[in-house]
């Protein structure tokens, strides 16, 4: 039979194919044994975005990577397009952080990503990630991490399902 699962277990042999780790959503949740977020809000796996910074950024002191971690994790407005514009910088450009060595104050730059050796970034794709804000559930057929932070969400449908169209699935994704 073609279902939904079948649809979601082909995108998963097939971005394990091109490189991407796979995690069921369940067995990092919060209180499982390989939990990577304290509570069904979060949405960072922020122990591998750490882990990121640190090997993205070998050079850079552990201040200015927690610097660079708060100011990734922590929105500054609480306008959703800012914020939004705001993380594409950081994304996208680096992230300007600053540090002292050697008596004086040096500027840098804190990387999200490694463009330049994509081996070096934390590929991953979890299925039936749970989100919980104000009560409400939300379980995505597949989110994209890049080194911790979701990149982006796949919502899959039966292509046997005549009910099952492009536009219920866009919106699907508009409550998530």
């Amino acid at each position: 039979r073609f279902t939904e699962s079948a649809v979601e277990e082909a995108a998963l042999e097939w971005l394990k194919d091109i490189g991407f780790a796979i995690v069921y959503g369940g067995d990092i949740s919060p209180d499982e044994p390989a939990a990577e977020r304290e509570n069904y809000g979060e949405v960072i796996l922020t122990g591998r975005l750490r882990d990121a910074l640190k090997r993205i950024n070998p050079n850079v002191p552990r201040e200015a990577l927690e610097d660079a971690f708060r100011k990734v994790t922590r929105p500054s407005s609480p306008a959703l397009v800012g914020n939004n514009r705001a993380f594409h910088k950081m994304l996208v450009d680096g992230i300007n952080v600053e540090y002292r060595t050697e008596g004086r104050i040096k500027g840098d730059k804190v990387w999200l990503i490694d463009f330049e050796n994509l081996d070096n970034n934390d590929w991953l794709a979890v299925n039936q990630f749970t989100v919980v804000e104000n009560h409400i559930n939300r379980r995505p057929d597949v989110v994209i991490f890049v080194n911790g932070l979701p990149l982006a969400v796949i919502e899959l449908k039966n292509a046997a399902d005549t009910k099952a169209t492009i536009w219920s699935a866009f919106s699907q994704l508009q409550t998530y």
